[in-house]
């Protein structure tokens, strides 16, 4: 597998509702799954929302099972490498492991990278690595948000719209400051008084963040002098006196071992553990030794961090607020950060707040301007997007269906037209024959109609807004003959940019797939490690001509699963 391959490696699932026990892997391109109604391909794809922070179900563990488990191993990039370990999780060689157990009284634990976590975080890092297509998600599509940052996404708007996202914010702060102003000078004197008094107070002492703690780890080890001391003390006479020393003697036996060096291979890796053994001892006594006389009592020290402690403690219970001391701490320092403009803001008086209204103008006067540009730019884009969907839809046997992006733009003649995202909210209509009313896609197309449409929205945006997987279940929902190969051709066109996986029941979509796996279940009614197979090419034809006829020993399905088989690979050469 390429070393710039992201995506999905492997899962195993164990005690999963019909899966006893199953270890599937996962390469890049396409990924079909088939089997028989029943077998257990669904609950593959229950494993991965498990595994990828969904809700847990107690009923999906196995009868008779106390626990049920899945895991997921996922190879990811940067920057998504950094993300993850500044939360405390592991990354090994580039690969994310995630786990997730559910027992049958309902008690659930997810883990990431070794490390115990939330389900909620696993899903907010999920939605960097997986986008899950089902008739059950399609919801999306009813979301202005999702339409919106679709459109934005095909239009590369990133940078305009986080421009109007700041210039909003920046409103918004500007207008509760002058509000907070206009409160505030009725009282200015004493307001003015407040603030000196606090500035005054905080500058005596001068604190910095995180400072407190700082002071209270010094001052627990200058507290505890005379016990490191004993400690490290007997410590050292027990390896290191002088009638005695474990370094002499780890040192002596290395030199025995060094005599046989050459004479045999085991002994000679032995004798190199033992080597980096008294390496490493060397190393904690030496740096054991340079601690102890290090640690001397310092008495001056101790009162000024005394002193120092109480007098920011006194200052924190004085105009501190809230009951939590390390917060009441930061809020202080963000407090005097902002005191100078606050005092300068009152003394300014009506000249202060006129100046602020003249800043405030301006500030409105380029959110609408850059607002406008953006509301220009979707309206041109959604013109493209819809044109490229309903492409992609006729291109889906749905030849007289068509997708309109409609973008509805507020006058923005006053700060209320405006949102964080600027004038505008976008719809997705649709009409599936001529002639037809447009309306919202989610009250006029059929279930098989929201995949496809799902389906035509990610190949659109593959090349602009690709996550590493897609996962599409019940995408061939209501289709068959040319639609279905069509559905087929499409998946396999997206997963020319990314890691693809479906599952499906039908022949015409199976035969696109780059890595064919098949889920079976035993004459118990179980699916074990050996009933989930990846198929090679003689043994896909059989399992093709099974999903065509039922019957895989049909001389006449497997000749029609050849014949599909061979359209694909001539379609792919073309």
């Amino acid at each position: 597998m390429s070393e710039y391959f992201r995506g999905i490696e492997e899962i195993s699932i164990r005690n999963l509702g019909v899966i006893e026990s199953a270890e599937i892997e996962f390469k890049a391109g396409l990924n079909v799954l088939t089997g028989e109604t029943g077998a257990g391909k669904t609950m593959v794809l229950t494993a991965l929302s498990l595994i990828l922070g969904g809700k847990s179900d107690s009923e999906k563990v196995r009868t008779g099972a106390d626990r049920l488990v899945a895991a997921g191993r996922f190879a990811i990039t940067e920057p998504l490498v950094s993300v993850i370990e500044e939360s405390g999780a592991e990354v090994e060689s580039g690969s994310l492991l995630i786990s997730r157990s559910v027992t049958s009284d309902g008690k659930s634990r997810i883990q990431l990278g070794g490390e115990p976590t939330t389900a909620g975080k696993v899903a907010e890092i999920a939605e960097e690595l997986v986008e899950v297509h089902a008739q059950s998600s399609n919801h999306r599509l009813t979301k202005p948000t999702f339409i919106r940052s679709t459109l934005d996404s095909f239009g590369n708007h990133l940078e305009l719209v986080g421009q109007v996202a700041e210039l909003y914010r920046e409103h918004q702060e500007l207008s509760e400051r002058i509000e907070q102003l206009r409160s505030d000078y009725q009282n200015r004197e004493r307001e003015i008084a407040k603030l000196t008094e606090f500035v005054a107070a905080f500058s005596a002492i001068n604190p910095t963040l995180g400072e407190l703690a700082e002071i209270e780890a010094e001052l627990n080890r200058l507290g505890s002098v005379d016990e490191l001391q004993q400690a490290a003390s007997l410590a050292l006479n027990l390896v290191d006196a002088e009638d005695f020393s474990v370094s002499a003697a780890l040192a002596s036996a290395k030199r025995a071992l060094d005599h046989a060096a050459g004479k045999d291979s085991e002994l000679d890796t032995l004798t190199e553990s033992f080597g980096d053994a008294l390496y490493t001892y060397q190393e904690v006594v030496g740096a054991l030794h340079r601690y102890l006389s290090a640690l001397d009592a310092d008495p001056i020290r101790l009162e000024y961090l005394q002193e120092r402690k109480s007098a920011i403690n006194s200052l924190i219970k004085k105009f501190g607020e809230g009951s939590d001391r390390e917060i009441a701490f930061t809020q202080l320092i963000d407090r005097a950060r902002e005191s100078s403009g606050r005092i300068a803001d009152l003394e300014g008086g009506e000249d202060r707040i006129a100046d602020l209204e003249r800043e405030l103008h301006l500030v409105f006067l380029n959110l609408s301007k850059s607002a406008h540009e953006l509301s220009k730019s979707r309206r041109d884009t959604a013109a493209i997007l819809q044109q490229k969907i309903t492409s992609e839809l006729r291109l889906l046997a749905m030849p007289h269906s068509s997708i309109i992006v409609e973008v509805l733009s507020k006058q923005g003649s006053d700060i209320g037209d405006f949102s964080a995202s600027g004038l505008d909210e976008v719809a997705l209509l649709f009409t599936s024959h001529e002639g037809a009313e447009p309306g919202v896609i989610t009250k006029v197309a059929s279930g098989g109609e929201l995949s496809r449409v799902m389906l035509a929205i990610e190949v659109v945006l593959a090349a602009v807004h690709q996550v590493p997987t897609y996962i599409f279940d019940e995408v061939d929902s209501g289709v068959g003959g040319k639609a279905a190969v069509e559905v087929g051709r499409r998946l396999h066109l997206l997963a020319k940019d990314a890691q693809v996986i479906v599952v499906t029941h039908l022949a015409q979509v199976a035969v696109w797939a780059d890595h064919h796996l098949v889920v079976r279940k035993s004459e118990g009614g179980s699916v074990s490690i050996s009933d989930v197979v990846a198929l090679n090419e003689s043994e896909r034809s059989v399992e093709i001509a099974r999903m065509l006829s039922g019957q895989e020993e049909s001389a006449s399905a497997q000749e029609h699963a050849r014949e599909l088989l061979e359209m694909v690979r001539e379609s792919v050469i073309s």
